[in-house]
């Protein structure tokens, strides 16, 4: 059973994603038929810690009072330079089968400590590439809004923490007090989707004006089926130099290229109209609604619907 909670607070800690941490665990919900826990904020030389923001807080608990923790949350804190003390209760923690979570950027801080060698794992989608590129053991996945691998959590940036962490309490407590704890925060007790929806998809800036003139049509004209025979003929080659070209000028198919850009155009209309769903997977030449979800729901990971309500301006009335 979840009882004790401990929560790292390391130099250069994020305010938001220690108070998501402090937020779930640290507020007394008895009252209302909600779990309690013992929870403890802990750092590796007790007294003044400087936040991100510039401000400090004053912690009187050592890293001694993870040794009993049940869990042991890793806020986002400035990446680089951890403190070896930090590493060896993670080990120690991880290596006692409790549960370790991380919120966004303290993923960095597992991977130092090696607990995410071999395992499944994310963080916010800004830093996924630099986690990979940094710890290529990690299998970083920067779609996910979070992660479960054994007695890890690592979630993606901000408020996916609080996802995280209610998985957490879900998978102690059961569903009926993670609903407590998400009526009182006013969330849902789950979220669809993952953290694909949030990452800008600029278009890939063309070099070759050829290639350029090429992809400003398609961009005019994505209602349309649009075939590698016709576009090599708009560009003046054979379909086969179309196709090798424009991957190598791009960085990817034809078809993948013109399927992302019908999802932010199909975004887009999302987001700013209230068009319907037929009409916009035909404005978008994704022909019909389904085959429309069917590309949201792969390469996105949440539905055209509920990237409206996520989105969508209406949202706001």
């Amino acid at each position: 059973m979840l009882r004790k909670v401990v929560a790292l607070a390391i130099p250069g800690v994020a305010p938001f994603e220690f108070g998501v941490v402090c937020e779930v665990f640290g507020v007394d919900r008895s009252d209302t038929g909600g779990p309690t826990f013992e929870f403890v904020v802990a750092t590796a030389d007790p007294g003044p810690v400087t936040t991100s923001l510039g401000f400090t807080m004053d912690i009187p608990n050592g890293l001694e009072a993870a040794a009993s923790a049940d869990l042991l949350a890793v806020p986002a804190h400035t990446i680089g330079g951890l403190d070896q003390r930090y590493v060896d209760v993670i080990r120690a923690t991880v290596d006692r089968g409790a549960w370790v979570l991380s919120v966004c950027s303290g993923a960095f801080a597992l991977a130092q400590a090696g607990v995410l060698d071999g395992r499944r794992a994310t963080t916010h989608w800004m830093h996924a590439d630099r986690l990979a590129r940094e710890y290529p053991q990690v299998e970083v996945d920067p779609d996910v809004l979070f992660v479960e691998d054994g007695n890890v959590v690592t979630s993606a940036g901000t408020a996916a923490g609080i996802d995280a962490a209610l998985h957490i309490v879900r998978k102690e407590y059961g569903a009926a007090a993670t609903n407590v704890i998400a009526r009182r925060m006013v969330v849902p007790p789950q979220r669809e989707g993952g953290q694909s929806q949030y990452i800008p998809n600029p278009v890939v800036e063309c070099k070759d004006d050829s290639f350029a003139l090429v992809a400003q049509w398609m961009l005019e004209n994505l209602a349309e089926d649009l075939s590698v025979d016709q576009l090599a003929r708009k560009a003046l080659m054979s379909s086969r130099t179309f196709a090798r070209r424009f991957r190598a000028e791009m960085g990817t198919t034809p078809a993948a290229w013109l399927n992302r850009q019908r999802l932010i155009r199909a975004q887009q209309l999302l987001e700013e109209t209230d068009l319907g769903l037929e009409t916009i997977a035909q404005e978008t030449g994704f022909g019909t609604a389904a085959v429309m979800r069917h590309h949201f729901v792969k390469t996105l990971n949440v539905s055209p619907q509920a990237y409206r309500r996520a989105f969508g301006a209406q949202r706001a009335g």
